[in-house]
């Protein structure tokens, strides 16, 4: 599988990605065989970048995703993880077992709530956050470190967090340093207003919303900054787009889902599947260096690669843009 340097950083990265969520039991949980094969399958299919987050089940994405990338050569294969979000343990009364406790699905992960997620973008927060990031995946080192959702922590993200980011880069501690975000406004300031390597935009460069590619991506290709596009799908509309779906993690209404059904008609016109079309579109843009995928069993991620793989003509691009169904890149 083909890849790429990100910015000016050198850290490579495959153009597929696999995004560790689902093995930390997003919505459902994932026995540990499962998570285990869905790691060995990405890498069997020439994956090589994994992205983590402590946020993601509480800490058992990242002991996953370590325990599965741990007897494999260090120097062979790129892992982010985030910062922002400092787990604390619950306190507890009593000696019962962890699964007595309630489960964290508010935040939309099914595992015990062991602990609690406290929002912290200071400096020390940085460094904490690291080092137990580091203790879960048993690993030695991260790669790449993106700052975690700090839309609401804007000020504190740009003053502490940031210059924090920057102090383990020079000291070499890590690679390569970014945010990662749903929304692709304040990852222009953080392209315009800092020296990061990436981004990490999710949902906002996709067959239903270019957003990315108002200010993001332009920007990006002028500061030879690199971007990672995430969230392809939609949260699962442009998997599969039928009554029920959902579109950026809420059932789609009638207008997004009928317009879903378009962009399938015309991928299919020209004989290709949407899902193979919506992992291609993002690399229309050439700031975009990866697209993440988010897996929690082999079959999912080994689909991902052999759509990734399927000839896309760009007449089917012209017809998307000729319909108005995506704006010209």
């Amino acid at each position: 599988m083909l890849s790429t340097e990100l910015g000016r950083s050198g850290c490579p990265v495959t153009g597929l990605s696999f995004g560790a969520a689902g093995i930390g039991n997003l919505y459902r949980a994932v026995p540990e065989e499962t998570a285990a094969a869905a790691v060995d399958a990405a890498w069997d299919a020439g994956v090589r970048y994994f992205d983590t987050a402590p946020h993601y089940g509480l800490g058992l994405s990242e002991r996953r995703l370590g325990a599965a990338l741990r007897e494999r050569p260090r120097d062979g294969f790129t892992l982010s993880t985030k910062v922002g979000r400092i787990l604390e343990p619950v306190e507890r009364h009593g000696d019962g077992p962890a699964d007595d406790l309630a489960d964290d699905l508010a935040h939309g992960f099914a595992t015990p709530a062991t602990h609690r997620r406290r929002w912290d973008f200071s400096a020390d927060g940085v460094r904490r956050s690291i080092e137990d990031s580091l203790r879960r995946l048993g690993l030695d080192r991260i790669d790449i470190v993106y700052l975690h959702d700090p839309d609401d922590h804007a000020e504190q993200a740009f003053r502490e967090a940031y210059p924090a980011l920057e102090r383990l880069r020079a000291e070499g501690t890590v690679r390569a340093i970014g945010a990662g975000m749903n929304q692709a406004g304040m990852l222009a300031r953080f392209l315009r207003d800092t020296d990061a390597d990436v981004v990490l935009c999710a949902g906002r460069f996709t067959l239903l919303d270019q957003r990315a590619a108002q200010q993001l991506l332009p920007l990006a290709a002028a500061r030879g900054r690199s971007v990672v596009i995430g969230g392809v799908f939609n949260s699962g509309l442009l998997a599969d787009p039928k009554p029920g779906a959902t579109y950026d993690y809420r059932p789609a209404d009638a207008r997004v889902l009928e317009r879903a059904l378009r962009v399938k008609a015309v991928t299919e016109r020209h004989g290709v599947p949407l899902r193979a079309a919506a992992l291609a579109f993002p690399f229309r843009h050439p700031a975009v260096a990866s697209v993440l995928v988010g897996a929690c069993s082999p079959y999912e991620i080994e689909d991902a690669a052999a759509m990734l793989a399927v000839p896309v003509p760009e007449e089917l691009w012209t017809e998307l843009e000729e319909e108005g169904l995506v704006q010209p890149v």
